[in-house]
């Protein structure tokens, strides 16, 4: 049987896309082909799935990248790159993916959440071929690939059950679980026998069954990291309702309303809102007390919680007195609450908030070297392709400082005719007179360019630099 794992952190990348090509037709009797470089391929998916064969993320423990294929490059002759490959990760159900920096929900693996993509790819770049126009007639530029998109998750199961058990050690729980369920714990008498959060399914004549799960021992201070408990707090999170059972013989030399008081605590400091959940208290090992003083303690233990709304049964896992009102009262309220699963809303849109977006870019003014500031990956992967030198060139960047909106993030701090902009340690002076004035300025760029094209020797070019 494979180690219980509900815990691991992994990094996983989704594919680039590849990069628009730059060629030109060479036929026989073709002096001037038109431009024929094709698109680059999509980068691959990072998709989760549900596995019904797991129930540990075992597979995980030891963390490992998760990488999808990326896009191939475009080719010669309109000839469109191949698409990279999708990475499929196969995990059990009831697993939450979280942003590992922030904590925050990315996709619950749970219900009708069976598959989910998780990165999506980078989209292919456009090759030269729809760069041509009636003024640039030979365009020297490609589009490159968008980016991969890379995250660093923490993946959590937490188990898909609709009451959870929870209580000190050695109470009963696991005996309880045993005797009302088809699970089969290992029970015997010493502290933290579960150790793992143990599953059991109980079927009621006439009454809508449930699944219940046997959450490991806690002890006070568990919330903050002491004892086994903590470890597995995460699972009663998606539990509809609490079965707290207590200790009612004192055979610990425990109170047992101490003792409830004390767990109710430690699952408030974890998540106030598993407090808020419905919860009904099993006193059990009442055939461990005298006669004449079960009535009497029984009634403490309803006297100090029943007035709260907590129902309280007299139990013992041994003779199986109580257990039946019991199970059909949580019935009951089960079926008066939200039927619905327990699912954790997504809080982290990766395609909108990954640090690093392939999109992302800054635009700020420097007061000290009165300087207008454009920085970001995309700027400098631009500058990085493009030849700001030819007029073609320029023309280009400028269409892309303009379909990005960062000559309008320009405007908004207030830019002037003249106005210094730099870039990477490249300076620009920022003219610009309307929208007339900027498209007449194009176009004659565009002229100029295809002046320059038609009197030069057309070769394939590489989309490094243009």
């Amino acid at each position: 049987m494979p180690e219980f794992v509900d815990r691991a952190r992994i990094f996983v990348r989704s594919g680039k896309g590849g990069d628009g090509h730059v060629s030109f037709r060479r036929e026989k009797f073709v002096a001037n082909g038109g431009p024929d470089g094709g698109d680059g391929g999509k980068g691959g998916d990072v998709v989760v799935v549900i596995d019904d064969g797991l129930n540990t993320l075992a597979d995980f423990h030891f963390g490992g990248k998760y990488k999808a294929e990326n896009g191939e490059d475009g080719g010669k002759r309109r000839c469109s790159g191949r698409a990279g490959a999708d990475i499929t990760i196969r995990v059990p159900e009831g697993t939450v993916l979280k942003e590992a920096s922030t904590g925050k929900v990315v996709a619950d693996l749970s219900g009708e959440n069976r598959r989910v993509v998780l990165l999506t790819g980078g989209h292919g770049g456009n090759g030269n071929m729809h760069y041509a126009t009636s003024t640039m007639q030979a365009p020297k530029y490609a589009q490159p690939g968008e980016d991969a998109k890379e995250l660093e998750l923490i993946l959590e199961l937490k188990v898909i059950a609709d009451v959870g058990l929870v209580g000190f050690p050695n109470v009963g729980k696991s005996t309880f679980l045993s005797k009302v369920s088809n699970a089969k714990p290992k029970i015997a008498n010493y502290h933290f026998t579960t150790l793992t959060p143990m599953l059991g399914v109980v079927d009621l004549k006439d009454a809508r069954g449930f699944v219940v799960a046997d959450i490991p021992g806690l002890i006070e201070g568990a919330s903050e990291g002491v004892g086994l408990g903590h470890e597995f707090l995460r699972h009663i999170e998606r539990t509809r309702m609490i079965i707290h059972i207590v200790d009612a013989a004192s055979t610990e030399g425990r109170d047992p309303i101490a003792d409830i008081y004390a767990i109710d605590k430690e699952l408030e400091n974890y998540n106030s809102d598993i407090s808020k959940k419905p919860q009904v208290i099993a006193a059990n090992k009442i055939d461990m007390l005298p006669e004449g003083e079960q009535a009497e303690i029984i009634q403490k233990i309803r006297d100090e919680f029943e007035p709260k709304g907590i129902k309280v049964f007299a139990t013992s896992t041994l003779s199986g007195k109580g257990l039946q009102e019991l199970l059909y009262y949580v019935s009951r309220t089960l079926s008066e609450i939200n039927l619905k699963p327990v699912v954790f809303e997504q809080e982290f849109f990766p395609d909108t908030m990954l640090a690093g977006n392939d999109a992302a870019y800054t635009v700020q003014y420097d007061s000290t070297e009165h300087e207008f500031v454009i920085e970001g990956p995309k700027i400098e992967k631009m500058l990085g392709y493009t030849n700001l030198d030819s007029e073609k060139g320029f023309a280009f960047f400028q269409k892309f400082l303009k379909d990005n909106g960062i000559l309008k993030k320009l405007e908004a701090l207030n830019i002037h005719d003249g106005d210094t902009v730099r870039m990477y340690g490249l300076s620009f002076e920022y003219f610009r007179n309307g929208e007339t004035a900027e498209q007449e300025m194009q176009d004659e760029m565009e002229r100029k360019a295809l002046n320059e094209e038609l009197s030069g020797d057309s070769e394939d070019q590489n989309p490094e630099k243009h």
